[in-house]
């Protein structure tokens, strides 16, 4: 009759309490936090891209909103801004907050958003697509443009009516009339690059914006302005240039555009 042998394992060595440092972190130049919407596809992976500085980190969170695109379900998103920034990073100071939506931002208004991010991180700077845009044209001297977006025409209206009573005006407009943010997510780089050129073909544009985050524009932006000598603009484009520049990374990234050799103007 055979018998088993169980074999013991020796007693696990403790090597007690090992000797530690703490580094800066990977934040040690800047934390940058990002309130993404639910349905988003794009802007985190745009900002990956750009925000390859050593020492800034980006960190994300997600806020529930619609799919349909209306004034109605942007400005539902208000009350839920403070809870969504309120999970990232809890207890660790940022440097920036941002807001990624540019027509919730333009239907809950600049101020009201701030308003709400501040309940939570008062320690931060803030921004979103509108406010960056608008820090954008000022920097690269930016009166006249022509804005694209994904949008109904009536957000487009009510865009169009903010930007001009900040002095920006509009002088030629377009959408691809994706109003389900799923699709607008989907159009592709090159209908955004060749209606970018046509738009800023029109004399009397200094340079374009395309409005909504879900927009893929960060890898043809330098060829865009390449072909019109215009800058060609977006909302994550702007947004992470702001995130960075309210930081204090000034570092120049001209593979993304013209606004990414300048500085933020006072």
């Amino acid at each position: 009759m055979n018998s088993t042998v169980v074999a013991t394992k020796p007693d696990c060595i403790d090597l007690g309490v090992l000797p530690s440092t703490l580094d800066p972190g990977i934040y040690s130049r800047a934390a940058i936090g990002l309130v993404v919407l639910a349905t988003d596809q794009t802007v985190e992976h745009e900002f990956r891209q750009i925000f390859r500085h050593e020492g800034v980190a980006l960190y994300e969170s997600r806020i529930l909103n619609d799919n349909d695109i209306t004034p109605q379900t942007l400005r539902a998103m208000q009350a839920r801004l403070a809870p969504a920034a309120d999970l990232i990073l809890p207890g660790v100071p940022l440097d920036v907050v941002a807001f990624g939506c540019t027509s919730a931002s333009m239907e809950i208004g600049e101020d009201g958003v701030f308003a709400e991010l501040r309940k939570v991180r008062p320690e931060a700077k803030f921004t979103n697509p509108v406010t960056a845009a608008f820090a954008a044209f000022k920097t690269l001297g930016m009166r006249r443009i022509a804005l694209l977006t994904p949008y109904s025409q009536a957000i487009n209206a009510n865009l169009r009516v903010y930007f001009e009573g900040r002095g920006v005006a509009v002088t030629a407009m377009g959408t691809f009339l994706r109003t389900d943010d799923r699709e607008a997510a989907r159009i592709s780089t090159d209908s955004i690059r060749d209606a970018a050129i046509a738009a800023a073909a029109h004399p009397d544009v200094d340079g374009v914006f395309i409005s909504c985050t879900s927009l893929q524009v960060a890898p043809i932006a330098r060829a865009a302005e390449a072909v019109s000598g215009k800058p060609l603009l977006s909302s994550n484009l702007v947004m992470a240039w702001h995130c960075l520049r309210l930081a204090g990374i000034d570092d120049p990234q001209p593979e993304f555009g013209m606004l990414f050799e300048q500085r933020l103007a006072g």
